[in-house]
């Protein structure tokens, strides 16, 4: 059949099938959601750990207990929600109590976690401020004469800590607190022997000395340190009492030979020092 000059040519289109398209190919993405959140808490899970305590992982795990209610171990936080439990004898959301019933007597209402009254440990740390205050009033001559003569008050510096009133007693590169490396003491020591005593009279806390030395040269055959240290300690404790500290008031008396330096150099004068501790009543 002859074909004609004019004809329509034929045109074939082939669709392609694509399978899942449109929004039936989105399920990845939630996928990767999942994922990338995984990550996020694994990476969170990780920074916890190292940057939390011991006490503040036990808080946390508490935390997502189910038996919290049933569990004795306090949180890591402080305040509502913080981690402390339901049992804290501190606070109770009910009644603020922090006792198992609602109107506790005098003699059974709750002391708190660690069983002492707030206003005792307070009433205590006021009392020992308070003494404190006095015994450098009497030691500086804030707003009166002082105990002790300028000479011996270079020699002399006092701070608090933890621990109580420590006193620290120094050589200076001009004068020293014993003659030469022994324990035989200087006549300005005598005098702040007894200044310490009418001073320490003046509270009832017991008391503790620690000795330190500066760092012998290291030729020697034998090295005195801690022996010297120590008898030096034992020398100041037998002054304080022969100058009317009572004996039963001392708790301790300590050589630390030259392991605690009060200055970088090793060998310098100032770390032949003494410290007299007026300890705290709890201590």
């Amino acid at each position: 059949m002859a074909r004609q000059p004019n004809a329509a040519p034929v045109i074939i289109k082939r669709k392609k099938v694509v399978g899942g398209g449109g929004h039936h190919g989105g399920a990845w993405k939630v996928a990767y959601a999942d994922f990338v959140t995984a990550m996020m808490a694994f990476f969170m899970l990780m920074w916890l750990l190292n940057a939390t305590t011991e006490k503040q992982r036990k808080g946390i795990a508490d935390y997502f207990s189910p038996t919290i209610p049933l569990s004795r171990v306090s949180g890591g936080g402080d305040g509502s929600f913080g981690g402390d439990s339901v049992f804290s004898e501190d606070q109770i959301a009910q009644n603020g109590t922090g006792a198992s019933s609602l109107k506790p007597s005098e003699e059974r209402q709750a002391m708190g976690q660690t069983g002492i009254d707030r206003s005792e440990r307070t009433g205590e740390a006021e009392s020992f401020a308070e003494e404190i205050r006095r015994i450098e009033e009497a030691l500086m001559g804030i707003g009166g004469e002082s105990m002790i003569s300028e000479q011996a008050a270079r020699h002399i510096v006092t701070r608090v800590t933890d621990e109580g009133l420590i006193v620290e007693l120094f050589d200076l590169d001009d004068a020293a607190l014993f003659v030469g490396d022994t324990d035989r003491p200087a006549p300005i020591l005598d005098d702040m022997a007894a200044m310490l005593s009418r001073v320490f009279a003046l509270v009832e806390n017991e008391v503790a000395v620690n000795g330190h030395i500066r760092a012998l040269p290291e030729v020697l055959r034998m090295n005195p340190s801690w022996d010297l240290s120590t008898a030096r300690a034992m020398r100041v404790r037998s002054m304080l009492e022969s100058e009317g500290l009572t004996a039963r008031r001392m708790q301790r008396v300590t050589g630390y030979a030259d392991r605690k330096p009060a200055v970088r150099n090793p060998m310098a004068p100032r770390n032949n020092r003494l410290e007299v501790i007026l300890l705290r009543s709890d201590v």
